[in-house]
């Protein structure tokens, strides 16, 4: 079966991990600090935290804003639910907005017209789809005006760049960035996150966020008395100074972060070398189309979505999964809209007004995308489905 995603993990990344083992740091050792240091190099940011997950991540982030109770926080209906659950885990009310077609990222003029008429919103979590980066400029300057925060949800950027040149996750348009190191992203540690800012503020917020609310490298002890002696910290001494979590990421999940990190410039040259083949084999296409009209070099081409106009097949979405299926090839649709989960329309939520978001998900399919895929398959998996359209097309 080829996949639509996989991790590419190579003998010397196992050999990396069972050093880390025989080496007996298994967690809380100095290969987290590395595998951060090579992340906040490679995206150009000052502070870098690793976590056990991007949600993971995405929860502290919001936590870390320290936003007033109740805030209303914007962000992406096509996108994995974890984008909109942070806002809930944290107390917040999430507010749902139209996409941009051209992208399928949250829409900047959307976002203006929503700010214009709600001044209760205190935050945007901006979605960078399929790792192409959302209109951060424009959004930029729409929160600007009214003090609003931003958290990129960057969890299929690793590797992605802003139209200016800077990475994804130097935080130039943003206060935070959260990236996802799960098997099929960029980069992989199995499962983990990791989040970068430039405020020391937020960063130590997010070290104490990670650890039960306990952060030993640089908060001053309060309780001096028990904590001190002779104006010195006791070695056995910590202190929980507010309520935090275990989304700390392992020394055996660094190590093999750190591994793949080296290899991610390589990663990114080929999987915008199979996104350019499969954008050169639909473009003159007329029921299948790429989903993101974009320069694919500024993308980290995680998936590769199209869209294809089934109400020109006699054959349905599912149907045409099925039949890719039984010829081997998986696909998948990203993503189901966050409000028609039953969780969120038992909430209140709905898709009424999110006209794009509807129409773009009536239309998606993603395509196998990932750096071991042959180029032989991908003209296999090309040839596989303009001939099941061709057979059903009216």
């Amino acid at each position: 079966m080829i996949p639509y995603g996989k991790h590419s993990v190579s003998w010397l990344d196992a050999f990396r991990v069972g050093m880390q083992v025989k080496n007996h740091s298994l967690t809380q050792g100095p290969k987290i600090a590395e595998f951060e240091n090579l992340v906040a190099k490679f995206v150009g940011v000052k502070y870098a935290v690793a976590v056990s997950s991007a949600t993971a991540g995405l929860h502290i982030s919001v936590l870390a804003l320290k936003l007033p109770p109740a805030s209303q926080i914007v962000t992406s209906p096509i996108s994995f639910v974890a984008s909109s659950n942070c806002i809930l885990y944290s107390g917040h009310t999430p507010i749902f907005i139209d996409i941009n077609p051209e992208n399928i990222n949250l829409s900047a003029k959307f976002l203006s017209d929503e700010v214009t008429k709600n001044p209760n919103i205190r935050a945007v979590i901006p979605v960078h789809f399929a790792g192409l980066a959302d209109e951060m400029a424009e959004i930029h300057d729409v929160c600007n005006k009214k003090a609003i925060k931003i958290i990129e949800d960057a969890a299929h950027g690793l590797g992605g760049m802003y139209p200016t040149g800077e990475k994804i996750g130097s935080c130039k348009y943003s206060d935070i960035t959260v990236f996802s190191t799960h098997p099929v992203k960029s980069i992989t540690t199995g499962e983990g996150g990791i989040i970068t800012t430039n405020s020391e503020e937020i960063y130590a917020n997010l070290l104490r966020l990670r650890s039960h609310g306990i952060n030993k490298l640089n908060d001053p002890i309060k309780n001096t008395f028990v904590g001190t002696t002779a104006g010195e910290t006791n070695l056995w001494y910590y202190e929980m100074q507010s309520l935090g979590f275990h989304y700390r990421l392992t020394e055996i999940q660094a190590a093999l972060g750190c591994s793949q990190i080296k290899k991610l410039n390589k990663f990114m040259k080929r999987r915008y070398k199979l996104s350019l083949l499969y954008d050169s084999a639909f473009k003159k296409q007329k029921i299948i189309q790429p989903a993101q009209n974009c320069d694919k070099r500024l993308s980290a081409n995680h998936i590769y979505p199209v869209r294809i106009d089934f109400e020109k097949i006699n054959i349905s979405r599912n149907d045409l999964m099925k039949a890719l299926k039984e010829k081997g090839i998986l696909t998948q649709v990203h993503y189901i809209p966050i409000p028609s989960h039953p969780y969120y329309s038992e909430l209140g939520y709905d898709c009424n007004n999110l006209v794009e978001s509807l129409k773009y998900y009536q239309s998606a399919l993603t395509l196998p995308l990932y750096p071991t895929l042959k180029k032989k398959k991908q003209k296999f998996i090309i040839n596989s489905l303009i001939d099941i359209i061709e057979q059903y097309a009216k």
